[in-house]
């Protein structure tokens, strides 16, 4: 047949009208049957089997158009109808009819499906595969073995987030409902955004285990599927990986190769390593970042990579700990080679280990500073664990490190979305709130840590900080240093906090108290290395104006500082630490070399966070010199610079200017007044 009269004749046999009413007729089922079949629990086969039927449909829809005309004496061969007795015209109009009525039911669908979707309200996204791992109840009798009961909910919550079709809640969200009895799954579900809820009671008598499980529909109280499982503690290792892959059959959740090889590997075969492993990241996750939990986290993991050495995921977050305490509280080499050291040797272990990904960025981000590499590993590591919402919060902290601001608030708002009360996220969220000075986000965003994490010192006092830099006032600061039990002072926070309050409202011998009655030599209190008291002593007596006294406990002093910058001599807070003691002792030009060196390590150009910090130190420099030429218009700059807001006396905002003494020196001069007044209320560009 000649090509253009068979293509004419396609049309005269209204073969094309028929192809696109087929197609948007079977569309519009499709969205249907997948969009009823959760309410009407229409098994998934099914589901495919209906698929499979109408595009298997389509070429038979095809050939009856072109083999058959309808006629009004009914449906009859094409051949047998004359020519002047053919209705295609007619037809093909009716077809038309049904073309649009279709069309318009598609977008009628598709804009439901999305006033659905943005009905639900920000931060409490859901979706039928959203699914929330509830702490599991512990019926072990045995009380050292109760951790066991949340390594089981941690391991299951890490299978889970390598799936890509669910949305995981992370374990640090869900914590707060470890009490079993009186839970509501209906609000459970509804204040984490998850349609799923799985819950479970774990039972450990010598080398047994069992784990009973049972999968919810949040949003009916009906039970989706439930199993119990009876096993040795070695074969347990494996039981992440098959209680994940039932849990997404349950979900109707479809396991890529890949996801499904990464969820059935067992992160070791030695069960006293994985129960080492299990009480380590107890320590890790404690909501405060304390040097204490840290150093615990890091002797545990050890002890678990020395039972087995091919356990990939200890060292991975071996490397992340030790990360976190150079970053934190000792920027040392040694500190450095070591996180390379573990993150690699996690990678060459498995290469295609989220954890691992992740330990290398924080290589390249908190010990490098090298944001350019850290990235790349960061979007690894969140392909292969997209629920994560700690690696979707580095990223953010690296945007703000970069200044963008805004970006790094939407991308911390997203975080929130994946793991609403994840400390980390919500805490980044609250100083990237102070940094801006944006005194009422940041005093809901307090207000929200200290209801989510009641049990943490350092969040309550941190917290209460930012009360005093919006307000200036210390009201906040110590009605929450008095409510803190005595003997509770991790890492000393506790002390500095009440000798800081004292110093803040000249209180000079409250603050000699505080440190008199703390047993501790060291504290928490300036970045990147301990604090003696002495210097903190020293600070006393030059504050009431006994200068013998604090050159005699500022020289105790000198020799820990000066070993702290040799240790260390690129970490630039170490520096700016050592040019301040300096500038209390009076010696000046070594004050200012400091102070300098430290801004020349960490410009504000390449750390918009921690950069303004090491500025403020060198205004506090001049200052103290008795140069207010240099140290005024350096502070009318950071006034209004995002990051020089910390909970320290080198702190920059109008209210620490207005009370700490360590401002006195210029506090006479007319223009640190005129600039006070000048600048209170604004906040800093974005």
């Amino acid at each position: 047949m000649n090509p253009r009269k068979f293509f004419r004749e396609l049309k005269r046999r209204n073969v094309y009208r028929a192809a696109v009413a087929y197609a948007a007729v079977a569309w519009l089922l499709i969205q249907i049957v997948t969009q009823l079949s959760p309410y009407f629990d229409i098994p998934a086969w099914a589901v495919r089997l209906i698929i499979v039927l109408l595009v298997g449909g389509f070429p038979f829809a095809l050939a009856l158009a072109w083999a058959f005309e309808v006629t009004p004496e009914g449906i009859v061969r094409t051949e047998d109808v004359p020519p002047e007795r053919s209705i295609r015209r007619s037809t093909g109009r009716k077809l038309d009819f049904v073309i649009i009525g279709v069309l318009a039911l598609a977008v009628a669908v598709l804009l439901l499906d999305r006033f659905r979707g943005s009905s639900r309200g920000r931060g409490h996204d859901t979706h039928e595969k959203s699914i929330a791992v509830l702490p599991f109840e512990n019926l072990t009798q045995e009380a050292d073995k109760g951790f066991f009961a949340d390594g089981i909910q941690e391991d299951i919550l890490t299978s889970l987030a390598k799936i890509h079709e669910l949305k995981v809640i992370s374990r640090t969200s869900v914590m707060r409902y470890r009490e079993t009895k009186g839970r509501d799954l209906r609000q459970i579900g509804q204040t984490l955004g998850a349609e799923n809820i799985l819950e479970g009671s774990v039972r450990r008598s010598g080398d047994r285990l069992r784990l009973t499980v049972q999968l919810v529909d949040s949003r009916s109280d009906r039970h989706l599927w439930a199993e119990t499982y009876d096993r040795t503690v070695a074969d347990a290792l494996t039981l992440q990986g098959e209680l994940a892959k039932e849990i997404a059959t349950a979900l109707r959740a479809t396991l890529s190769p890949e996801e499904k090889e990464r969820v059935e590997k067992k992160p070791t075969s030695n069960a006293d390593a994985y129960a080492l492993y299990l009480r380590a990241r107890q320590y890790e996750l404690a909501p405060d970042t304390l040097l204490q939990n840290y150093k615990m986290a890091e002797q545990l993991y050890e002890k678990a990579i020395a039972l087995d050495p091919a356990f990939a995921l200890a060292y991975a977050r071996l490397a992340i700990t030790r990360a976190a305490i150079f970053h934190y509280y000792e920027p040392l080499p040694t500190w450095k080679a070591q996180v390379l050291t573990d993150a690699e040797e996690a990678l060459r272990l498995e290469p295609k280990l989220a954890e691992a990904h992740a330990a290398l960025g924080l290589y390249y981000y908190w010990t490098e500073r090298n944001y350019a590499r850290a990235l790349p590993e960061f979007a690894l590591a969140q392909q292969l664990s997209p629920s994560d919402a700690n690696v979707a919060s580095l990223i953010a902290s690296i945007r703000r490190r970069q200044g963008q601001w805004q970006e790094a608030l939407e991308l911390y708002q997203r975080a929130e979305t994946l793991d609403p009360q994840n400390p980390s996220v919500v805490r980044n969220l609250f100083y990237t709130l102070t940094a801006l000075r944006d005194w009422a986000g940041a005093a809901r965003l307090a207000a929200r840590l200290r209801s989510l994490f009641p049990d943490s010192v350092a969040m309550k006092i941190q917290t209460a900080y930012a009360d005093f830099s919006a307000t200036g006032s210390t009201t906040a600061l110590k009605v929450t240093l008095d409510a803190i039990p005595a003997g509770v002072d991790p890492d000393g926070v506790v002390t500095t906090g009440r000798w800081d309050v004292c110093m803040i409202e000249r209180d000079y011998a409250g603050a000699e108290q505080a440190l008199e009655r703390s047993p501790l030599e060291e504290f928490s209190y300036l970045n990147a290395q301990t604090t003696p008291k002495k210097f903190l002593q020293g600070c006393v007596a030059l504050a009431r104006g006994d200068a013998a006294l604090a050159r005699e406990h500022f020289g105790a002093a000198v020799a820990q500082f000066e070993a702290a910058v040799a240790e260390s001599p690129l970490a630039a807070e170490r520096h700016a630490n050592l040019g301040l003691l300096y500038a209390f002792l009076g010696r000046k030009e070594q004050a200012v070399t400091e102070g300098r060196r430290a801004v020349e390590l960490m410009p504000e150009s390449k750390d918009a966070l921690d950069g303004p910090l090491m500025n403020c130190f060198l205004a506090l420099i001049y200052a103290r010199n008795e140069e207010p030429d240099r140290a005024i218009p350096l502070l009318e700059r950071l006034l209004k610079t995002p990051g020089a807001i910390d909970s320290t006396f080198y702190s920059i905002s109008v209210a620490d200017l207005r009370k700490r003494w360590v401002w006195d020196e210029i506090r006479e001069d007319a223009r640190f007044e005129k600039l006070l007044a000048e600048t209170e209320g604004i906040s800093p560009a974005r």
